[in-house]
């Protein structure tokens, strides 16, 4: 134990300023997102472009990296979504989605999980391959439901974040599996309130 905090302490201090800012404005990001804020994109965006970087550079994930590139793009229409999406181009309300919808996501999921994991295991030299692409799949499905704002994406993001609290630590980033672990307790908050702001018919602010 005291291995793991010293390490964790050891990787702190020697935090690239890229990988510091990326932790700073994807926690900015979680948090904003979790309170409904529309603002979140914006954090969010700023931080995706620093974790692209740190995925691709330092720990040889490239799907996460690719996923990171994606988010950009998905955080500007996140953006338009939360605030125009709505009925009459009002904010999108908060809502939820049948099960059967979710299992139809889980079975196509599993299906691109096994071709992007193959092509990753024999063409590239990236790390975690299968379970890496698992989650940038999953990762896509949880954000298009994010942005939409259907209440059941925190629970794709808790499972996800608790995937990458494993990639990570596998990868020796001990103080990303840490950030991951507090990221999946602010998804569960999330999760809770939107359910809370889903009842009160509040929207974007």
């Amino acid at each position: 134990m005291e291995t793991i905090i010293q390490t964790i302490i050891e990787t702190a201090q020697n935090l690239h300023w890229v990988e510091a800012l990326a932790v700073f404005f994807s926690t900015i990001y979680v948090l904003l997102a979790a309170k409904g804020s529309v603002w979140c994109w914006v954090f969010g965006n700023i931080g995706c472009a620093f974790w692209a970087f740190a995925s691709f550079e330092f720990y040889n994930l490239w799907v996460d990296a690719l996923l990171q590139a994606f988010y950009i793009g998905m955080g500007f229409w996140g953006i338009y979504i939360w605030l125009y999406g709505g009925k009459e181009k009002s904010a999108l309300p908060i809502t939820t989605l049948p099960f059967q919808n979710h299992v139809k996501f889980f079975v196509i999921g599993i299906i691109l999980t096994s071709l992007f994991g193959y092509f990753f295991d024999h063409y590239t030299p990236a790390a975690a391959t299968y379970l890496d692409s698992f989650t940038t799949i999953f990762a896509i499905v949880a954000t298009f439901l994010t942005i939409k704002k259907i209440v059941e994406s925190w629970l794709y993001w808790i499972i996800i974040d608790l995937l990458y609290v494993y990639i990570y630590s596998k990868q020796g980033a001990l103080l990303f599996a840490l950030l991951l672990i507090i990221w999946t307790i602010m998804a569960i908050f999330g999760y809770f309130k939107w359910r809370s702001l889903m009842k009160l018919g509040i929207k974007s602010t």
